[in-house]
């Protein structure tokens, strides 16, 4: 694996600058497609999954986090309070509250649930300038989230769920989880004292992992303040260990929020509260992507998914005209004329992007392509619309591969 600070910065992905301060990188163009990518992959799955898509603001009222107990057993890492007009306002530490008061703002029967809410929304933590790099210790993080209103009788699956949402994920995205983690409190004080609220959850998790077919380890003291979580963990170029993905049962925060659904019997009943980020934050995620494939990305995720390459000015007005057939079909796209080099040197130049499309006199006289593949394959002189056709198909499934079998390589 690769150290994603160096190559992210060498390819052009982030930066940062003194005047923004440290922990709070900000992406450039390529690095931003990459992000954007994901983002549209993550929010399109969720769909499917039945997730609802809400907006929250990153800002809240003192009290919202000294009712949802961020305050009492978080607040070291939050950023101080600011006073506006008479009272005090803070960066939100995390999303649970706000998505709890979205739910809290309209009724909902037993046949709404489960509600799943999801949102990829800003947060900040007031991490300590010894531990930020890059991008995966960061003070301003994007984070894809969501919660699960559910009743107890529906918690298990609806775990369940999320945890296959991550395997897809993964697997889409090329990633291995390095362990599974039952995150549990430990002795210390920074954990809600319900020792019965503790062991509901916990002994849910354990369920949902047993069944789930997961070979996981105990992890004593790595719990959320409010309740255990299974934490899907990654390793980077060094062997360092983090969590990318999690999934958490919270009896805690419906409680405080006083969050009810009008059961069958027509009486308020207390839903239970699902957290669960498919890929964490976009910095952890695009970091570990990053060392993953030293910036060879998958096709779908490529900040330019393809190179247009004439061989000489005779071709460069057939390059232009595949480069916007290209954009039109939302493709990624470079012109790598000769201006910048030999024919040589612009297929070196651009090594990483996954389809280089090399127009030559006889392809420009036919109004076609030949392409050559990142991983050295060469496909034959074909119609553009045939090529960028295929090339479309992969993306749009979201493979891996950069050719389909039985399509002429």
């Amino acid at each position: 694996m690769h150290d994603h600070r160096r190559l992210g910065r060498e390819l052009g992905l982030f930066d940062t600058d003194p005047l923004m301060g440290a922990g709070l990188p900000y992406w450039l163009p390529d690095g931003a497609a990459v992000r954007y990518a994901l983002e549209e992959y993550i929010r399109e799955a969720e769909r499917r999954a039945g997730y609802r898509h809400v907006y929250s603001p990153v800002l809240g009222k003192r009290e919202l986090y000294e009712i949802s107990g961020h305050w009492s057993h978080y607040s070291e890492d939050m950023f101080p309070p600011m006073d506006l007009g008479g009272e005090q306002v803070v960066l939100r530490p995390s999303l649970c509250p706000h998505h709890a008061l979205i739910y809290r703002s309209r009724s909902h029967s037993y046949r709404e649930l489960p509600l799943r809410m999801a949102e990829l929304g800003g947060m900040y933590r007031s991490e300590l300038s010894g531990v930020l790099g890059g991008l995966t210790r960061v003070r301003a993080i994007q984070l894809n989230d969501a919660h699960i209103f559910c009743t107890l009788e529906q918690v298990a699956e609806e775990a369940r769920s999320a945890l296959e949402l991550i395997r897809r994920a993964y697997d889409a995205l090329g990633i291995r989880a390095a362990r599974y983690r039952l995150s549990l409190p430990g002795p210390s004080g920074k954990y809600v004292s319900d020792p019965e609220m503790w062991k509901r959850a916990a002994d849910l998790l354990t369920e949902v992992l047993d069944s789930s077919g997961v070979a996981y380890e105990r992890g004593e003291g790595e719990a959320a303040f409010y309740g255990p979580k299974i934490d899907v963990q990654i390793a980077d170029s060094a062997g360092r260990e983090a969590t990318l993905s999690t999934v958490q049962i919270d009896f805690h925060q419906p409680e405080r929020f006083d969050l009810r659904y009008i059961g069958p019997d027509g009486a308020g009943h207390r839903p239970v509260m699902v957290h669960r980020s498919v890929i964490g934050s976009m910095e952890r995620a695009v970091a570990h992507l990053i060392e993953l494939h030293g910036g060879a990305f998958p096709a779908w995720l490529a900040p330019t998914q393809l190179a247009v390459l004439p061989v000489s000015d005779a071709e460069m007005p057939q390059a232009v005209a595949l480069a916007r057939q290209c954009l039109d079909q939302g493709l990624r796209t470079v012109i790598a004329g000769p201006e910048q080099g030999t024919l040589g040197a612009r297929v070196r130049a651009t090594r990483l992007v996954p389809y280089q499309a090399v127009i030559g006199a006889r392809e420009a006289a036919a109004g076609q392509v030949a392409l050559r593949l990142r991983d050295g394959r060469r496909i034959g002189p074909r119609p553009a619309d045939e090529a960028l056709a295929g090339i479309r198909a992969l993306i749009d499934a979201h493979s891996a591969g950069l050719w389909a079998t039985g399509t002429g390589a």
